[in-house]
């Protein structure tokens, strides 16, 4: 097999988790695209760098996750929004794609309760320092064991703990008016 094929064999393998990932770390649909073409091209260009020590995931994991945090900060510098987050979307057949829930229409308001939620949940995430946000996409998203999340990111194994718990209780401080926690 050749070079190219191998290549294209990693791409396929891990291409869903590095968009993923990077679309938790970004918070957009455009941006988490840039950064998996971005891990990519660096994966391809520095293939022979790595050594094994770590697995391949992990390397291309810490690849994507410092990917998306140079593209956050460069972002974050130079604010937009992109206009591919409001375009329809379509199915298969070319209709346009509707919200179902188990093969039955869902309601409009059961549509707008969940929309709602997953938007509070989105910028909860958002609010989280990034020194947070990141071990968090990692370990409880990303369901990265905490050695992994580690290594990836330069930390200890009892720093990600650490930085997931409080993670965790932001999140929590966060969206806790949403169940009726008091503030």
């Amino acid at each position: 097999m050749g070079d190219d094929a191998a290549f294209e064999l990693l791409v396929a393998r891990y291409q869903g988790r590095v968009y993923g990932l990077a679309w938790r770390l970004t918070g957009s649909r455009a941006d988490a695209e840039d950064v998996l073409q971005e891990t990519f091209l660096r994966v391809h260009r520095h293939l022979a760098r790595f050594r094994g020590e770590a697995r391949f995931s992990t390397w291309l994991y810490r690849i994507a996750t410092n990917t998306s945090l140079m593209l956050r900060r460069a972002r974050a510098r130079r604010r937009t929004e992109s206009l591919e987050e409001y375009e329809p979307t379509f199915d298969r057949n070319g209709r346009h794609a509707r919200n179902v829930d188990h093969g039955r229409a869902a309601r409009a308001d059961e549509i707008l309760d969940r929309a709602r939620l997953a938007a509070a949940a989105r910028t909860a995430l958002d609010r989280l320092p990034p020194a947070y946000r990141t071990p968090f996409v990692l370990r409880d998203l990303e369901e990265m064991p905490t050695s992994e999340v580690a290594t990836v990111l330069g930390l200890t194994q009892p720093a990600v703990r650490q930085r997931v718990h409080r993670a965790r209780l932001l999140l929590r401080g966060y969206l806790g008016h949403l169940v009726g926690a008091e503030p």
